[in-house]
This record gives C-alpha cells, structure tokens and sequence, in this order.
C-alpha cells in the first residue's frame, strides 16, 4: 500500500514538473513561435483556443435561446452558402423558441428535390418543416470546385467534431470541472483567429493564415465575418466576436440538441446515487449492529 501510494505522488510531482516546464517553454499570451527550427514538425493549432464563458457550461447549463436565434441568423445570412446543416431538420427549430408557424414560414423559404413524380421524373418544391436544411451545392464534387478544392465541411457536428485535444496534464483537470465546451471555444476562436503571417511565413495563394486551425497554419476559408455584417433584431452587438459566439453556441445545440435534458438526468441519476449509498451504509450497520467483531 506504501508503495502505490508513494507510486500516485511520484507520477503527480513528475506531471507537475512536466506541466511547469511546458508553461515556461510556451510563448507569453499563447502566442506561437513566428517559425518553426528547420526539420521541426510543428503542432497545430500554434494557438490553443481560450476558454469561453458559456450558458450551457457545467452541470447545471442551459442553452439561451436568445443566442441560439441569433446564431441561427448568422448561419443562414453567411455560413450556409457554403456549409450544409444535412442531419438537422427544420422541425426542430420549435426548440429554440420558434412557433410552428414561424418553423413553416422558415422552411418555405428553401427548395428541396423530391419525387419521382407519376411521369418518373425529380422536380423541386418548398421545403417543409419535416425536411433537412440542404446543402448549398449538389455534390461534394461541385462543393470542393466552388471552394479552391476544399469542400467545406458539413456543420451538423461539426461543434462535436472540432475540438482540440487538451494534453496531460489538463485533460484529467478537466475531468473533474467537467469541461465539454471545446468545440465551441474552438469555433470561436477559428473565427476571430484570422491575423497577418509573421514575418517569414510563406501563406500559399488562395490560403489565409489563421494559427487556431487545428489541421494546419492556413486554411482555405476566407474570413468570413464582419463587423456589420448581421443585423440583429433584440439590439445585440454587430461584431465578429458576437457573431461567433452566437454561432458557436447555434452549433453546439445543433450538435447536441438533448444537452439540457441529458445533464437533468445525469443530475438526478447522480442523487439516487447517493441516496442508495445512504441506505445501503444505513442497512448495513442495521444487520451488523448486533454481530460481534
């Protein structure tokens, strides 16, 4: 018993050092090195997504439908030109507060193929609130071609998809604080990441620099906000730090659509927990309460 016990504070005084050493090596403010030593393999992202303040953080989080509208408004008004939201149907945007005249009105105003018709042939009509928001091109073929060869991802997961791994010793800190919010910070942060080069950095034609992309230093996405851009109805800043938290938070919803049900149950699951533990010490002591020892 000594032994592991002295085993779990060896490994803690190691990942502490580790963890010191790390933060002393890492530029002040996250900020990544302007070049990488000749043979180094850099790793990406060069700048690690800070984290947000989100309603729907921790076990008690919730989605603020408010937001959710907005961020709606800026997918539809800029996002879905290019990104697909195909595994989210229209129906459920009762959820964020809409009525379900206003869900119909909504979905009318996109076309969607369907059919054969009685002659055998494809035709387009509204869509309806049981269809999925289509996508914006036909085929992912036509989607890379109208894109400089990348077909933009779909955004339906892509809050669940897109999370930066949170090295050792972070990652089992987070286990306790319960931390889920990564793709949104994410999101977040690609979208007002977008910053000139350093000086000596070669950014490939038809490429934009952005250091919080988690595959490499540029991307083929454009900057695709502006200050302006969306006008909100409730008065909400027209910035690009609002619009993409509105739409991160959009994202995450359409990602996880059940969060605020799922983290009710897991609270209450967690109190029947306890209170069985209770009554299984109490039924214990009952039955030996008498028992010599």
């Amino acid at each position: 018993m000594k032994t592991l016990v002295a085993s779990i504070l060896s490994l803690a005084v190691v990942a502490g050092l580790s963890g010191a050493a790390l933060a002393e090596e890492a530029p002040a403010n996250g900020a990544a090195p302007a070049h990488h030593a000749e043979g180094e393999t850099p790793h990406y992202p060069l700048k690690h997504p800070k984290e947000e303040e989100w309603s729907f953080a921790g076990p008690f989080g919730h989605y603020d439908k408010g937001q959710l509208q907005r961020g709606l408004k800026v997918y539809t008004e800029v996002c879905a030109a290019c990104h697909s939201m195909k595994l989210v149907p229209f129906r459920t945007l009762g959820e964020l507060g809409y009525s379900e005249a206003q869900v119909k009105a909504f979905a009318a105003n996109y076309e969607v193929q369907d059919g054969p018709d009685a002659s055998g042939e494809m035709f387009t009509r509204k869509a309806v609130p049981s269809d999925y928001f289509p996508s914006p091109f036909p085929n992912a073929e036509a989607a890379a071609a109208s894109n400089n060869g990348a077909a933009p991802p779909d955004f339906s997961l892509i809050a669940k998809a897109r999370a930066v791994v949170r090295g050792f010793p972070q990652f089992v800190f987070d286990i306790f604080t319960q931390y889920q919010e990564s793709g949104p910070d994410y999101i977040h942060a690609l979208l007002t990441g977008y910053e000139e080069p350093p000086a000596g950095f070669q950014v490939p034609q038809g490429g934009h620099y952005n250091p919080y992309f988690n595959a490499a230093a540029v991307l083929a996405m454009p900057k695709p906000l502006s200050d302006g851009q969306v006008t909100y109805d409730d008065g909400a800043p027209a910035t690009v730090d609002q619009y993409s938290r509105d739409v991160s938070a959009f994202l995450m919803w359409a990602a996880e659509p059940h969060l605020e049900e799922r983290k009710r149950t897991g609270f209450m699951v967690m109190i029947f927990l306890l209170i069985f533990t209770v009554l299984i010490y109490l039924t214990k002591r009952s039955i030996y309460a008498n028992k010599e020892h």
